[in-house]
């Protein structure tokens, strides 16, 4: 088997995984196939539903899901798990908003560069 044949089968298995043939991460942009996760918002241990992230984006929400709150055995288990579910869809906007302000910034940066007339 060629190189090339043996990358295609495991891109197209990866693909098969995120379940998209045009994987792009929500939080950052990243599309390369090959760096990406599929992430339970909600926490694996409490909902099955995953998105596809990009590994460092999957790293930092996975670490802020350590700061939530335990499964308390009394709760109701219903309300507990849709409330991990906002606290995990909270932690992907959290990344998505810092983003934003990068983009904002740089965009205004730009717009304070004196113009280029091809002239020089």
């Amino acid at each position: 088997m060629t190189n090339s044949l043996a990358k295609e089968r495991r891109k197209q298995r990866r693909l098969e995984k995120l379940e998209t043939n045009n994987p792009i991460c929500g939080t950052c942009g990243e599309r390369d196939w090959r760096c990406f996760d599929q992430h339970h918002v909600a926490d694996h241990k409490r909902d099955d539903l995953t998105v596809p992230i990009c590994s460092n984006c999957h790293r930092k929400v996975s670490d802020d899901q350590k700061d939530h709150p335990v499964f308390n055995p009394t709760s109701d288990p219903m309300l507990d798990r849709i409330g991990h579910f906002l606290l995990g869809l909270a932690d992907l906007l959290r990344l998505i908003v810092e983003r934003l302000y990068i983009f904002a910034q740089m965009l205004i940066e730009r717009a304070a560069l004196p113009e280029m007339d091809g002239a020089a």
